[in-house]
């Protein structure tokens, strides 16, 4: 089969779909030796790098143009410019990232993370949330098959944008190799060092927006810090995204200036090393279409605590602590429950690794390389 996958994420973002983006990639990259890929980035130079090490049957298609404009063009304006201007005929062209572009023949598949700016509108950027409205339901109604991350995207999809249920399916992503429990201690120091993690800390990672429940996190925490024994620091991994202002307000009305960290966006190197060190990963979100860093944080052995919201069961099953979003209360004593009881902390990590074992990029790989060749032979 001769694939096109449109990679521009992969090299112009940094968090989820970038993320998703370079691990299907890797995983294609690994299984589908007797394929060719056509890998298509946006801007002059910017994939010149992308496949050195992906094998001989990788192609990197650069578009001569930026990504904002591409966007412009193709998804906003609906410019009829078709993509096998750039990669040639293709058998299947996949994009990862809820849009598609314009192609006049080969079997179409686009992947819708979630439907937050639907679920959720009054947390999202509205610009953003206007041009999602109105390219991804499209995107749905042009691809010969949709992916979902989780069953509650798919169900999703099919309730809010009319799909078929036999044009959705759900492909899980993966976790990545690298989280793991981590036993140099050299390099955990490392990281403790260039991160000035000098206390017990409770980790969360996420971008700054209001989907993922930063205030009721602090909330939660502040209510923690007036219990005898509590001197666990909150440490906040994640960039600014929209909408965050309110986070750091709420951090100077309860006064937790010094003990509220905000780390801003962490390379994904120091990502496994940051899960080890932390006592628990504390993830609030409102909504999640899947919900990596609690997977993460299980693969490195650090016990999670989550709301109950979206597909956050279906990561965590049975091996994380589990509350209402909207419940503060139950957020603070699920915390305190977790640092306290040894017992429960031993069994929560010992199932969390279990559980991060049935989430992999082969299988990823694997699903995703069936679909490709179940379109090719229809």
């Amino acid at each position: 089969m001769r694939i096109g996958l449109d990679c521009s994420s992969a090299i112009h973002q940094r968090a989820g779909i970038a993320r998703y983006t370079r691990g299907i990639v890797g995983a294609l990259a690994r299984l589908g030796g007797e394929h060719r890929f056509v890998l298509v980035v946006a801007g002059r130079e910017a994939g010149s790098d992308f496949a050195l090490e992906l094998g001989e049957n990788f192609l990197v298609r650069e578009l001569p143009i930026s990504q904002r404009l591409w966007t412009i063009l193709w998804y906003r304006l609906q410019v009829p410019l078709p993509m096998e201007l750039f990669t040639g005929a293709v058998d299947v062209f996949h994009s990862p990232d809820y849009v598609l572009p314009p192609l006049r023949r080969g079997k179409k598949v686009v992947t819708v993370h979630d439907l937050s700016f639907v679920r959720y509108p009054e947390g999202a950027e509205p610009s953003l949330r206007r041009y999602l409205s109105a390219a991804v339901p499209r995107a749905v109604k042009q691809a010969d098959l949709v992916l979902a991350d989780s069953e509650c995207t798919r169900r999703d999809v099919i309730e809010l944008l009319g799909a078929p249920p036999a044009k959705v399916e759900v492909v899980y992503p993966g976790v990545d190799e690298a989280f793991r429990p981590i036993e140099d201690a050299q390099a955990l120091a490392g990281v403790r060092e260039h991160y000035q993690l000098n206390r017990p800390f409770l980790l969360s990672v996420g971008t700054l927006e209001p989907r993922k429940n930063f205030i009721a996190l602090l909330e939660a925490y502040a209510a923690l810090r007036g219990v005898d024994g509590f001197e666990h620091r909150l440490v906040i991994a994640g960039g600014k995204g929209w909408r965050y202002e309110g986070i750091f307000r709420r951090v100077e009305e309860l006064s937790l200036e010094g003990d509220v960290s905000f780390l801003k966006y962490v390379p994904e190197q120091d990502l496994p090393a940051l899960y080890c060190l932390a006592d628990a990963l504390v993830f609030p979100s409102v909504y999640e279409g899947f919900g990596l860093p609690p997977l993460e944080a299980m693969a490195c052995g650090t016990p999670v605590v989550a709301s109950d919201s979206s597909s956050l069961p279906e990561v965590i099953g049975d091996a994380g602590l589990m509350v209402p979003a909207d419940d503060r209360d139950a957020l603070a004593g699920a915390i305190r429950r977790l640092l306290e009881d040894g017992k429960l902390r031993g069994e929560l990590v010992k199932k969390g690794l279990s559980r991060a074992g049935k989430f992999s990029w082969q299988k990823t790989g694997q699903d995703l390389l069936a679909i490709y060749r179940r379109l090719y032979e229809s």
